[in-house]
């Protein structure tokens, strides 16, 4: 079993014992705990049959299969978070505290232009594509750190998925929505207690509707957005941990071609309003600190 399968499985026993625990608060807690036994039935599959086959093709399906799998995890954090009361207030207060009003608001507002549009939801758009590529690049030119880069990728992601866990707070596209944009405008930010639970209606994307971008971002919103997942922004923390990779992988050319795109993906969060200004600080500042704890921690030989 591989250092970063075991990141999973650790994930999926932890969350197991929370469903266990919230049982009566969840709508389909067996239906959850099925789906943490098929992701690991798999991956002891894939294990064994490497056993058998050893071989590249084998080992990167198993870098793949988990990485893919991060999709699956994502919309089942609004499954266990939605047993406790909605934050949202609290932290839509504080970012009207700090900065004086909604960023997420004034944003678009004051560069709705197409382009701009445009460039924001393509940010947004490469966020795993990001990942996919700053994986293959280190597996192709260092292929004896694979393990070790796919540990503190899949270390940092199912640390922010446990936070989501815990933390049910949804960004301003659903908060928004559910309180009217008349008592945001208003400065007013009520506590709205378990209203995701039985409500998962978001604002449309801001922006020009006919971008190519623009529908990508709404397509992928449509196939699996859900009520979760704002505080810290793991967009732009995991997108941090791709880039310090790449630098450190001393490879010019990728840190170069993503650092653009790195940039317009952190500014995108807001501009698109799934998250607050501070949500994305904070997915910043523990990107740094999940990528120097889980490469602090030693695996194999390592």
């Amino acid at each position: 079993m591989l250092s970063f399968e075991w990141v999973m499985i650790i994930y999926a026993v932890l969350t197991m014992l929370f469903i266990l625990f919230a049982w009566r608060l969840l709508d389909n807690p067996f239906e959850l705990l099925l789906k943490r036994i098929i992701p690991v039935l798999i991956t002891f599959l894939l294990c064994y049959i490497y056993k058998k086959i050893s071989n590249r093709f084998v080992y990167l399906l198993r870098i793949v299969f988990q990485l893919y799998m991060l999709i699956w995890w994502y919309p089942d954090t609004y499954e266990l978070n939605k047993a406790i009361p909605n934050l949202d207030h609290i932290f839509a207060s504080v970012e009207q505290w700090i900065f004086g009003c909604q960023p997420a608001i004034l944003f678009f507002d004051n560069y709705p232009q197409k382009i701009i549009s445009e460039a924001m939801n393509f940010g947004y758009a490469i966020y795993y594509p990001m990942i996919f590529y700053t994986v293959l690049v280190d597996y192709f030119f260092r292929k004896s750190e694979i393990e070790k880069i796919m540990f503190i990728i899949m270390g940092s992601f199912f640390a922010y998925y446990f936070i989501f866990d815990l933390l049910p707070v949804v960004g301003p596209t659903f908060y928004y929505k559910a309180v009217g944009m008349e008592r945001i405008s208003e400065g007013i930010f009520p506590s709205i207690g378990d209203y995701f639970a039985t409500h998962n209606e978001c604002m449309p994307t801001p922006g020009y509707s006919d971008g190519i971008f623009y529908q990508m971002v709404e397509s992928a919103k449509a196939a699996g957005e859900r009520p979760t997942a704002a505080f810290p922004s793991s967009h732009v923390g995991v997108a941090t941990i791709c880039m310090i990779l790449l630098y450190k992988l001393k490879n010019k050319v990728s840190f170069i071609l993503l650092i653009i795109p790195y940039i317009l993906l952190s500014m995108a969060t807001v501009y698109i309003q799934a998250h607050y200004v501070i949500d994305a600080i904070a997915g910043l500042i523990t990107g740094v600190i999940f990528y120097y704890i889980f490469a602090s921690i030693k695996i194999n030989n390592q």
